[in-house]
């Protein structure tokens, strides 16, 4: 496990703040609050703004605090081992923080323009119908994007390089295909922070249940079926170069013994 600080709480309470107020602000700006909207709402200019947020924010606080920026990747992380309880529940506080901080911006921006999206509050899309079919979508989605994070960015034998585009990629993918249906949160601070500040809570379970497990079924998969045997307890980046042998040489002695069984 890697020791965290306060450069790493401080960049996952501002990585936080700039996600939720880049998505809440592109939620205002583009998706129709009513039949009666001059324009249609541009899922695709919601879905790209997720990918390329999210790869920047990477990015430019990775290296501070793994970029979290998400309750539920910090659980997975968590359950995987490779931060310390106590740093995942203050990761946790910083997140819900910049969530309520980022929505206070967007709101401070466009007072009379997001009164209607409420500040980009999200709910449960009538095509779904039912709140557990919202939690549902929302398990699958944080599912793609938890995973992605663990067989990426915590596997050390992935190429890390390309962690921030695939984890951006699959938080752009997510947007595409769930945002239509409750918004496409897949993560409880960027729901939290617009429903405080909006007084629109839109269904509060599907929110925490649906990501949480989602979350929790990701880091298994990745556990058991994707790292399998291999598994090593190893930091999440960044590492320095001691760092990087001694996973080397973990990851040896743990192939020796698989294959002396």
């Amino acid at each position: 496990m890697q020791d965290r600080g306060l450069a790493a709480y401080v960049a996952e309470l501002l990585g936080t703040l700039l996600l939720v107020f880049a998505i809440c602000t592109v939620g205002v700006l583009y998706i129709a609050t009513s039949a009666n909207a001059q324009t249609g709402s541009d899922f695709a200019v919601v879905g790209l703004l997720y990918g390329f947020i999210l790869f920047a924010l990477i990015i430019t606080f990775g290296a501070a605090s793994g970029g979290h920026f998400n309750p539920v990747i910090t659980l997975a992380a968590a359950i995987l081992r490779r931060i310390d309880p106590v740093d995942a529940a203050v990761y946790i506080l910083a997140q819900l923080s910049g969530g309520v901080l980022g929505a206070l911006l967007v709101k401070g921006l466009f007072l009379d323009e997001g009164r209607a999206s409420h500040y980009g509050a999200v709910s449960v899309s009538p095509i779904l119908g039912h709140e557990y079919l919202g939690a549902i979508v929302e398990g699958i989605g944080a599912f793609i994007l938890v995973l992605a994070v663990c067989a990426v960015a915590l596997n050390p034998r992935a190429r890390r390089e390309w962690a921030p585009l695939a984890i951006g990629l699959a938080l752009a993918v997510d947007g595409f295909i769930f945002v239509p249906l409750t918004g496409g949160a897949i993560n409880p601070a960027r729901w939290f922070g617009p429903a405080l500040i909006g007084n629109f809570f839109g269904g509060t379970w599907p929110y925490l249940v649906g990501p949480v497990v989602g979350s929790i079924l990701a880091a298994l998969v990745y556990r058991f079926i994707i790292a399998g045997g291999q598994y090593a307890l190893g930091p999440e980046p960044p590492t320095g170069p001691d760092e990087a042998v001694e996973n080397v040489a973990d990851d040896v002695g743990t192939a020796v013994r698989s294959r002396r069984r």
